[in-house]
């Protein structure tokens, strides 16, 4: 029971803009000129001031050359990206080369532009960066002229420091890039999950607007079949009593009323009070989530509990659709049969859906309702694979509601998933419903009832 829906709609390409990348080399450029011209004339040391700034203006007549090539909103292709970021990690290591190789402490740098790639790029392009500058490195410990400094006696490093900045330097690229790579990703996730979400809240404010052009369209009809009212009153006055047009005119006025009575059911679905569709009692709200899934041939068994008012909620289409979607995903791996137990008190409404199939996969629970699982979870806990986003989207839309979501597996010796939807009463029959869960706090006394 770990996801609900097929794929994620994860894999579309992801292009860094021109303009960002170009604004870094020229805060790089600035941060690299400072540093030189600060070292050469400010401290004095001995450097190859003509060479470093060789390196530098290289990396600033490419800037000039993208401007005047590309507009500043041309998004780049995940290749020409990482060329650019290989640049940058080449005119580095040029200048460090120059400066000491990994003597000089602006070695660090090297990190920035594997850290942009984790961030916006592919992991497969951000391993080429990383080991690019990790080539590089290693081979700046043994090849490199030696590091600025004033007066005719320069310090030597212990080889020990040389191979502490080395290592350092590596594990930085490693630790670095897969951290920076880790939270993009889960945040593009949430991003795109979020997004599948509000697509899913649009659809069902569709349908529900569907009434509203329902009644328009009633009460454009209205006034063309008065006219044909009308018109049949005068026919039926005019024409003799008995005979087929008679018959034809009596038919002809009754379709015509039928005709208003229709129109009138219309006009009335967008009124404030919407009569019986408008509340559900919990029996029904069960039913019109589990009614589409009772042609599969799954068995259910429902069970109410709970003192007399039975709880009543507003119709919510985000609710019926979330609870709709679990019961749907206990169906696809029940092996026998679904349940679905409620029970209120007066202060809480819960509502239990389970089934007896495998379960949950451990690493699947402690990520229950997180998008996008790996796709060896999603292997493990669906035949056929989805990532999670349907159980995502139907968490989201039932905290919405004020709903608190538990996941769980049945205890041994029995098999199956177990979910519990947990409400206050207050908040499930009200009609401003809160956008986020029910304060767990304050469930907690109804938790074990």
């Amino acid at each position: 029971m770990a996801d609900l829906v097929p794929s994620a709609p994860g894999g579309a390409p992801r292009h860094l803009r021109l303009d960002t990348l170009v604004r870094l080399r020229w805060l790089a450029i600035a941060g690299q000129s400072v540093a030189v011209a600060g070292v050469h004339f400010g401290l004095g040391f001995s450097l190859p001031f003509g060479w470093c700034f060789l390196a530098i203006a290289v990396s600033a007549w490419l800037n000039i050359a993208l401007r005047i090539r590309f507009p500043l909103s041309h998004r780049l292709r995940e290749g020409a990206a990482t060329a650019l970021l290989g640049f940058d990690i080449l005119q580095l290591a040029a200048l460090l080369y120059l400066t000491g190789g990994l003597q000089n402490p602006f070695a660090i740098l090297f990190l920035a532009p594997v850290m942009i790639s984790a961030t916006a790029l592919p992991p497969r392009h951000t391993l080429a960066l990383g080991l690019l500058a990790a080539g590089l490195a290693t081979l700046l410990v043994f090849v490199h002229w030696p590091l600025p400094w004033a007066g005719a006696e320069r310090p030597v490093l212990p080889w020990q420091y040389q191979v502490g900045n080395w290592i350092a330097l590596l594990l930085g690229l490693g630790f670095t890039g897969i951290y920076a790579w880790r939270v993009a990703k889960e945040a593009r996730d949430l991003s795109e999950a979020l997004a599948a979400t509000e697509l899913v809240l649009a659809r069902e404010q569709h349908l529900s607007q569907l009434d509203g052009l329902a009644a328009a369209a009633a009460h454009e009809l209205g006034t063309p079949l008065a006219t044909i009212a009308l018109v049949a009153r005068e026919l039926s006055r005019l024409a003799p009593p008995e005979g087929e047009m008679a018959e034809d005119i009596t038919l002809l006025r009754e379709q015509v009323e039928r005709c208003r009575g229709i129109l009138g059911k219309l006009a009335s679905l967008q009124d404030d009070d919407a009569g019986p569709l408008d509340q559900l009692s919990l029996r029904l709200l069960i039913e019109e989530a589990a009614g589409p899934q009772r042609p599969f041939g799954v068995p259910f068994e429902i069970a109410l509990t709970g003192d007399k008012p039975e709880p009543i909620c507003r119709r919510n289409p985000g609710m019926i659709y979330g609870l709709g979607n679990i019961v749907d995903n206990a169906v696809d791996f029940a092996r026998s049969k679904v349940t679905i137990t409620a029970q209120w008190t007066e202060g809480a409404v819960m509502l239990t859906i389970a089934d007896d199939g495998p379960g949950f996969p451990p690493e699947v629970l402690m990520r229950a309702g997180d998008p996008y699982l790996s796709r060896s979870h999603a292997k493990e806990s669906r035949a056929g694979g989805g990532l999670g986003l349907g159980l995502f989207i139907a968490k989201t839309l039932l905290e919405r509601s004020g709903a608190t979501l538990e996941f769980s597996n049945l205890p041994l010796p029995a098999t199956g998933a177990n979910i519990r939807i947990t409400w206050l009463r207050a908040v499930f029959e009200r009609d401003d419903r809160p956008a986020g869960p029910s304060n767990p706090e304050l469930l907690a006394p109804y938790a074990t009832e």
